[in-house]
């Protein structure tokens, strides 16, 4: 026998060819591969040691599938005990089964209605076959590392942080609940350097003083001291009532999305399309006096019949105005509560109910895990250089910087 067979190994039914996932999984190997060696001789350099070859094959499972790794191992054979040296890799923890992205996508997935016992069947074609490092226990054990992440960040110390503008809104989700849904009470806050971050978070009653006050009593005693400049948020909101008690001196912005769904369900579908132009001439209008100007017209086109629409707009039109008196490049900002809608709104997407329910606590949960994942990618304010102006209190009109031309008395 010359060692060669004329038997074709047949592929399984199973089996899926895929050239493109093959080339992304050899190029992951080869780039950790790299990587993982450079940083190992980079840290060998200074002190001339051996280098030994016996590291051990890992698997690690990522968004392109399972990669298989060769973890670097470092000796030192010149100490012992606490004088040994040890290297440790940063790109490829001791430990490390799976890529930091795979850990976010559970809670997407968890929301999505499977159960922890059904991860390994859905991720199977993704990942591989029997999708290792998923097991339903592994599972579990991720879910009570969110609670405590959860739990931490509730307690963490406010007193360093200041927040210039903050955004509230109260927003159902009904996400694999009972059909009364908690309500989860979220604010916003943009810090002086235009960064957005998650301030508050937690189950309530959207239009309940006594809710927001709560949250934001707990806020104030960790030591968020500094009151925001100006909040924006829905006019229904019992936040309102709850913010002039604990932080008097912020502005109240009322929201334009919300007014304008208020507005538009006071009236017929056939009106709604020239009533919503009119209204997005009031909130688009370059000066206050122009904007004034055109919430006259939409009473005058709209009292006779929608006397309810006119009203709607005109009892929240000072606070619907407020952003005039801030700089023009956060009015895009300050109009209205997209901060939130715009997360909320993936939120939303991958919260739909299905079969079965989780309990509040663990829907409260799973939707803290996509909101921290999805602040990674929120944008910086527009205008940022105009923040340390709205901080030290300076005075805007139709946003524009108000200047005080020094007078001369004659000698």
């Amino acid at each position: 026998m010359n060692g060669t067979t004329n038997v074709l190994r047949l592929r399984q039914p199973d089996a899926i060819d895929d050239p493109l996932t093959d080339i992304l999984r050899t190029g992951a190997r080869k780039l950790l591969a790299q990587a993982i060696e450079s940083e190992a001789e980079a840290y060998l350099a200074s002190m001339r040691d051996l280098k030994l070859p016996d590291g051990r094959e890992r698997l690690i499972q990522t968004g392109i599938g399972p990669v298989e790794v060769s973890r670097v191992k470092i000796r030192d054979r010149g100490a012992t005990g606490e004088d040994r040296i040890r290297f440790t890799s940063a790109i490829l923890p001791k430990w490390a089964r799976r890529t930091k992205s795979l850990d976010a996508l559970l809670p997407i997935l968890y929301l999505r209605g499977l159960s922890t016992g059904d991860f390994q069947e859905a991720l199977s074609a993704l990942l591989g076959r029997d999708a290792p490092n998923l097991s339903p226990t592994v599972v579990t054990r991720l879910t009570s590392e969110w609670q405590g992440e959860y739990e931490r960040w509730q307690a963490r110390d406010l007193s360093a942080r200041h927040y210039v503008y903050v955004w509230a809104d109260g927003v159902y989700l009904q996400a694999r609940m009972e059909d009364q849904a908690e309500c989860m009470l979220v604010l916003i806050g943009a810090t002086p350097e235009g960064k957005k971050e998650l301030v508050g978070f937690q189950a309530g009653v959207r239009e309940s003083a006594q809710s927001w006050r709560e949250l934001l009593v707990e806020i104030k005693r960790r030591g968020l001291s500094i009151s925001p400049r100006i909040a924006v948020g829905d006019g229904a909101l019992g936040f309102w009532k709850a913010l002039d008690e604990l932080f008097p001196g912020t502005h109240h912005q009322r929201c334009w999305l919300h007014k304008t769904t208020n507005v538009l369900n006071k009236v017929p579908k056939s009106v709604q399309t020239g009533m919503k132009a009119a209204l997005r001439e009031i909130y688009l209008a370059p000066t206050r006096a122009q904007a004034e100007v055109a919430v006259d017209l939409f009473a005058d086109a709209y009292q006779a019949r929608y006397p309810k629409a006119v009203e709607c707009l005109r009892k929240d039109q000072r606070a619907l105005l407020a952003f005039f008196d801030w700089p023009a490049e956060h009015w895009i900002h300050l109009r209205t509560t997209n901060p939130i809608e715009s997360v909320f709104a993936t939120v939303r997407h991958r919260t739909v109910r299905t079969k079965g329910s989780l309990s509040p606590t663990t829907a409260r949960l799973m939707v803290f895990k996509l909101i921290m994942a999805a602040s990674k990618t929120w944008r910086r304010l527009m205008g940022e250089n105009q923040l340390p102006k709205v901080i030290a209190g300076v005075r805007f009109q139709d946003g524009t910087e108000i200047t005080t031309v020094p007078t001369h008395s004659a000698a």
